[in-house]
């Protein structure tokens, strides 16, 4: 048995990914627009699947960043934020000047919980403060309640900024994730279900919506022969090169996603006799995550010897098998630690006891070979 690093999530290559590079080099479209970045959103429309419009960007973050913008939101409004989730999520709402309410988990899929959102809306309506929009997230590719989520949204006339940046391939009763918000965002980073390598997209449900965040996205450049700018641009769209790596790895989706799902079948089975570890699983059969991370909670009072995640990370770190606590909270971030918070203690409690698991499309047998000799060395 080899003792490769295992990662916690890899790129994963499909084979076609050159040749669409190979033809970007062949045309000379090595800039940031070409027929690769519209082959790619012609490809994510489709399997999407519903009326939406897709602009191809460099990152997730760009996406969440202009989808902030295209909703009016500005310095000194406020943007309620789901408080379990990366950065990337939260970090835009700076950039606007805005100011981020964070909101606790639920237990049942680790997102935002409707409860605590209404309350904040309340709250922060009291204050003369009606937020601008809501950012929840998919975290880790297993979808939000989200008929609860867009019923409160509905209710007091706030926008939602979908983040399916962790949920490519995940549905909720039947339906895409990345096509619930009113604006929604995916990423392509390297450690995602498919990757561009660094890369993302903004879902809008209108064309002038998507013609809008690409302009924003290309430096804001007016229609003019020669560069004249009205409004602040940013340089935020999607390279042709990165854009045929996406091409490849869009015939593959399905199959990743399949890949992922398996592995998280492969954890249920290999800790069902483990006492005190519950792997993470869905509500009930509308949810249709990706599962892009399998997660495990391991209690101490019931593991044998009282063993924690951050003993058991540690151990598959000596094996050179690479695990991760689950996001810790933005609420308990040093840089967000101000910003007003709504909720219990139900993330904090998920980030103390919570453990990311490699979870690769590309794990292989001797990966799961060498996990399941761990989990038995270790939890005994």
């Amino acid at each position: 048995m080899n003792n490769d690093k295992i990662w916690l999530s890899s790129p994963h290559m499909g084979g076609n990914e050159q040749t669409y590079v190979q033809q970007a080099f062949d045309t000379n479209w090595v800039a940031p627009l070409g027929p690769n970045v519209t082959g790619l959103e012609q490809d994510l429309e489709n399997y999407l699947n519903e009326e939406v419009f897709v602009g191809a960007l460099s990152s997730g973050t760009a996406a969440i960043h202009l989808g902030l913008i295209l909703l009016g939101v500005k310095a000194g409004d406020e943007v309620i934020c789901q408080s379990m989730t990366f950065s990337a999520s939260a970090n835009p709402i700076l950039y606007q000047g805005a100011v981020p309410v964070f909101i606790d988990s639920e237990p049942d899929t680790w997102n935002m919980c409707p409860d605590a959102l209404e309350e904040a809306i309340k709250d922060r309506i009291s204050k003369g403060k009606k937020p601008k929009a809501i950012i929840p997230v998919h975290l880790y590719g297993v979808p939000y309640k989200i008929d609860e989520i867009r019923e409160v949204a509905d209710r007091y006339g706030i926008p939602i900024l979908e983040d399916s940046a962790e949920a490519l391939g995940s549905a909720y009763k039947g339906r895409k994730c990345g096509t619930f918000g009113d604006i929604s965002v995916l990423s392509f980073n390297g450690n995602k279900i498919i990757t561009t390598s660094g890369g993302g997209a903004i879902v809008t449900k209108t064309r002038e919506l998507k013609d809008r965040a690409v302009f924003f996205s290309t430096q804001s450049r007016d229609q003019a022969p020669h560069y004249q700018h009205s409004e602040i641009g940013y340089n935020y769209r999607m390279s042709n090169i990165c854009a045929g790596i996406g091409r490849g790895q869009m015939e593959v989706l399905d199959k990743h996603v399949q890949a992922r799902r398996g592995m998280h079948d492969f954890y249920l089975a290999a800790f069902e006799q483990v006492q005190g570890v519950n792997v993470f699983e869905v509500p009930n059969e509308d949810y249709y995550p990706n599962f892009w991370l399998t997660s495990i909670v391991v209690n101490p009072s019931e593991t044998k010897g009282g063993k924690t995640r951050e003993d058991f990370r540690l151990y598959l770190e000596t094996l050179n098998i690479e695990s991760r606590p689950l996001w810790k909270p933005m609420h308990l971030q040093p840089i967000f630690a101000s910003y007003p918070y709504y909720g219990g203690k139900v993330s904090e409690k998920l980030f103390d006891d919570g453990l990311c698991l490699p979870s690769g499309s590309n794990m292989t047998q001797n990966d799961k070979d060498r996990m399941l000799e761990a989990i038995k060395v270790f939890f005994g």
